[in-house]
């Protein structure tokens, strides 16, 4: 039997924002240390941007051993264009085996167009990855050391995992707070290979005449105790309730996908598999069936407490602590105990 592996840095696409890491690119660069480490290979981070030399030194204190910084006046401002052109010049020369990206709005943009461009597999939305060995049942060869891309599929109902033989890099999209943020090491050092990217006026497609931005109104990532609502609150006025507990112990509004979709409140609020992971001290789970999509994203809590009328709820069998009655008389009464306490 034929065995095939190959060599190449692990890279890590640093996405930044106006000069601002995004934490995502911190968090994979944790994985991302565990897959070079494993294949005994660097691990790189891919910095683009204008005027972003600064950032390097986080990158190097987070995990990365080089960052391949290229800077041009034309990806100040993030298009996909420019973006993919510059990320499909640095993969050509370097020839990297892995590239994995945040799976943000602007991960999601550009991962895919840098798959298609170079030929590439891509696994979106990946809630682990890992190193290991496949054989190719069609020609029997055995492949040694690729990237195992672990996913939910089928709705949730199953984990995938997904192996790519003969197109390389291999590369992925991780969500954003699957991964434990490192504790950065401020000893660190490394390399910076800095590379000249050809980029001509006409790859920037968009005319960026005015920027602005809204700040998120919630942190759901950096609250320690989540106050979460699913369909079975019934209305928006309901989640008021769920206010007055996540006020009286300081902590954030959570949601189902299920409530969001219903209109109950806003996505900013979403907890899941296609909103945001947490990994709170507390959750409480008020009116939350307990589907996996939604089990995915906050089920790494230290303690969970579920609150629902139906005992054989799937939250449950998570849960630390569970409450079966009506919400409207439960978090009240909660709200009332720890107020008293106070």
């Amino acid at each position: 039997m034929i065995e095939v592996n190959r060599k190449g840095d692990v890279w890590v696409f640093a996405q930044q924002h106006d000069g601002k890491l995004n934490e995502v690119s911190l968090e994979l660069l944790s994985k991302g240390r565990q897959l070079a480490d494993r294949l005994k290979v660097p691990l790189g981070a891919v910095l683009l941007g204008q005027n972003v030399d600064s950032l390097t030194v986080p990158l190097f204190h987070h995990g990365a051993d080089k960052v391949y910084l290229a800077q041009h006046d034309l990806l100040e401002t993030y298009q996909s264009n420019t973006y993919a052109k510059a990320l499909c010049q640095l993969i050509t020369k370097h020839k990297p085996q892995i590239v994995i990206y945040g799976a943000t709005p602007r991960g999601r943009d550009l991962a895919p167009r840098v798959a298609s461009a170079m030929k590439a597999g891509l696994t979106a939305d990946c809630t682990d990855l890992d190193i290991g060995d496949n054989t190719d049942p069609s020609s029997k060869v055995t492949h040694k050391d690729l990237l195992l891309q672990i996913r939910p599929a089928f709705g949730g109902n199953i984990i995938a995992t997904i192996v790519n033989y003969d197109r390389w890099p291999q590369m992925a999209t991780v969500r954003e707070g699957v991964m434990v943020l490192p504790t950065p090491d401020t000893s660190r050092k490394g390399t910076v290979v800095k590379d000249d990217i050809e980029l001509a006026p006409e790859d920037a497609l968009i005319k960026v005449l005015e920027k602005s931005h809204r700040e998120k109104r919630i942190n759901l990532k950096g609250s320690r105790i989540i106050v979460a609502g699913g369909a079975g609150i019934g209305s928006p006025d309901g989640f008021q309730l769920l206010r007055d507990l996540a006020n009286a112990l300081g902590g954030e509004i959570g949601a189902s996908r299920a409530a969001v979709d219903s209109d109950f409140i806003n996505k900013d609020h979403q907890i899941g598999q296609t909103g945001t992971t947490v990994r709170p001290a507390l959750y409480i789970a008020v009116g939350i069936s307990g589907a996996v999509q939604h089990r995915a994203g906050m089920q790494d809590a230290a303690k969970i407490l579920a609150i629902n009328t139906d005992a054989e709820a799937p939250i449950f069998s998570i849960a630390h602590y569970g409450i079966v009655g009506d919400y409207k008389e439960v978090v009240p009464a909660l709200t009332k105990a720890v107020k008293a306490r106070a």
